[in-house]
């Protein structure tokens, strides 16, 4: 993960932001399949909302007076795919989400805005270092409790996590799995693939188009929970307009499907849970030969 002090890091679908402070209301949904070829499915997902409310509850002015309830809120979506074998994958991606949940339920600095210009720049900061020191403490977890168990050596997991606050969005993500931004008609993929494969493209041994297809496109460079002793994760950050989709998945929609026919399910599905279902069923009819796991979240103005 880049030095979370150093916004570099961040990702620009368009650097010109529009829109101000317009509220965005979502439309999210998720659905996880075994697929036709697995005995178990090492997938796992979680999908909440996170809010800070203020709702009188006594006062001697009277009520009518006072502001409306009022709500900060966001949501929290994660995709992880656990390896590692029968039981460890299983729970390796579960762990991983329990204890990613334990962490955020602990924080009281989650539910936040950053609309506030004087301090806009050092909340995302600090929010880049809270999910940095998440990801560390998630991946000490599990290798603690493979340590501690034989039958789970070896168990890791990708992780990949979105949180968005009002128009704010930031992806956390380690491994295959993907995020996607779509935005007037194009699919962009936000995340980066952390496999042999993509590292031989990256530095050139093969073309970018071979890497799907490459032997060692399965082959990870970092896992959740793996040997690394500091896991490194790659972070974005974007501002999310209205009509934007983001959808994370496993690689059992990315596998079974390219691109294009994700985009065109996505266009000929316009609500989440619809959605959803369609990229199931896609990978499904491609085969399924793995675990498929798709969370689509959908963003018009409030």
């Amino acid at each position: 993960m880049a030095d979370p002090t150093n916004l570099s890091d961040t990702l620009d679908i368009q650097p010109e932001d529009d829109g101000g402070d317009l509220r965005l209301r979502a439309d999210i949904a998720a659905l996880s399949h075994r697929g036709k070829v697995r005995q178990n499915n090492e997938d796992a997902f979680i999908v909440f909302r996170i809010g800070r409310f203020l709702e009188p509850v006594a006062s001697s002015i009277p009520i009518g007076e006072l502001p409306p309830q009022q709500e900060v809120s966001g949501h929290v979506m994660i995709v992880a795919d656990g390896l590692g074998g029968h039981e460890g994958g299983e729970v390796a991606s579960r762990s991983a989400l329990l204890e990613a949940v334990r962490l955020i339920g602990s924080s009281r600095r989650w539910a936040l805005r950053f609309d506030d210009p004087a301090t806009r720049v050092r909340e995302i900061r600090e929010l880049m270092e809270r999910a940095r020191g998440y990801l560390a403490e998630v991946h000490a977890a599990l290798q603690r409790q493979a340590e501690a168990n034989p039958a789970l050596a070896g168990m890791g997991t990708t992780l990949t996590g979105a949180y968005t606050a009002g128009r704010d969005l930031f992806v956390l993500h380690v491994g295959d799995s993907k995020a996607f931004l779509v935005r007037g008609g194009m699919m962009i993929q936000v995340t980066r693939d952390h496999t042999v494969a993509q590292r031989y493209a990256d530095l050139g041994m093969i073309p970018q188009h071979e890497v799907p297809t490459h032997q060692m496109s399965h082959v990870l460079t970092r896992a959740v929970g793996g040997p690394d002793a500091d896991l490194r994760g790659d972070m974005h950050h974007l501002r999310l307009r209205p009509g934007d989709r983001l959808m994370l998945c496993s690689d059992g929609l990315s596998d079974m499907a390219d691109e294009e026919q994700i985009a065109a399910t996505l266009t000929a599905h316009p609500t989440s849970e619809a959605a959803c279902r369609a990229l199931v069923d896609l990978a499904l009819d491609h085969g399924g030969r793995d675990n498929i796991t798709v969370v689509v979240a959908g963003y018009v103005a409030a």
